[in-house]
């Protein structure tokens, strides 16, 4: 569980870092950032765990998203990883929209992907056990939110977790991808042919099946987001929440697309829910 430290700056009275370790879930060496507020200084905090979408790194949202300004507000640590293993060994694709850059948030029981396509054991176990131990967050108080493929993994991850989440939300998420093709294509390669086994990372299958949050989840999506029709379907897990009584609250945005301007502008809103949450 060593840690390097790649860099840490000074920010909006905290400190912004990027980190690196060896994982032994991934078989190779990850990298994430954390931001890390003033209030920690004195105390712990409680922490949100940002899963970011196809193709990025722990750094895009880091640079792009604004979200410390918000995070030294609310006293709040962030945490970015990686969204998929790394490293000269680790099997890849030619496509964007699989292998490095698009782990989705699940465990490959597929080979040759299985060895270290394993982002939920990640996500879920290893990663926290890190930041528990090397950064002042709360494990009694933790938050998780995402990016369309990370969206898909915030959802899917909450629900599959109850009790470990106390806040939840998402930007433009995958939130059927047993029903998109870019879910379709993940799936598929990285577990099989198997359509059941896929339901277990299919938020909208979860939540039919049984799944809850226990608390209101937030959802933004901009209505020029040219992956809306397709791949994001938002209506779908509209429609289940509504069956089952699972507090949603989908905020459905004109004009706005599926950029990181679009998460930069909503970012205040998304940190004052997860600051309400875990704070009480």
């Amino acid at each position: 569980m060593s840690l390097t430290t790649r860099s840490e700056t000074h920010c909006f009275g905290g400190v912004q870092g990027f980190y690196s370790h060896r994982s032994q879930q991934l078989d190779c060496t990850m990298q994430f950032s954390v931001f890390v507020p003033e209030q920690a200084r004195t105390e712990p905090c409680p922490v949100v765990f940002w899963l970011s979408g196809l193709t990025c790194t722990e750094e895009n949202f880091t640079s792009k998203a604004g979200a410390q300004r918000y995070a030294a507000q609310y006293g709040l640590v962030v945490v970015a990883p990686d969204t998929s293993p790394r490293g000269d060994h680790v099997p890849d694709d030619k496509a964007y929209d699989f292998g490095k850059g698009a782990g989705f948030y699940l465990n490959a029981t597929q080979m040759p992907w299985a060895k270290h396509y394993r982002m939920y054991d990640y996500i879920t176990g290893e990663l926290p056990a890190l930041i528990f131990r090397n950064f002042p967050a709360r494990a009694d108080a933790q938050g998780i939110f995402g990016h369309s493929m990370g969206g898909h993994g915030a959802l899917s991850i909450a629900l599959k977790n109850p009790g470990v989440y106390g806040s939840l939300s998402a930007f433009a998420p995958i939130v059927a991808p047993m029903q998109c093709p870019w879910g379709e294509k993940a799936f598929s390669r990285y577990l099989g042919d198997d359509r059941e086994t896929w339901k277990a990372y299919d938020a909208t299958e979860l939540v039919k099946s049984g799944a809850r949050f226990d608390g209101n989840i937030l959802i933004h999506q901009g209505q020029a987001d040219n992956f809306l029709t397709e791949q994001l379907k938002p209506a779908l897990f509209e429609t289940v929440c509504k069956d089952v009584d699972q507090p949603l609250t989908l905020s459905l945005q004109p004009d706005y697309d599926h950029s990181y301007y679009f998460i930069a502008s909503f970012m205040g809103q998304h940190m004052e829910h997860h600051a309400k949450a875990l704070y009480g």
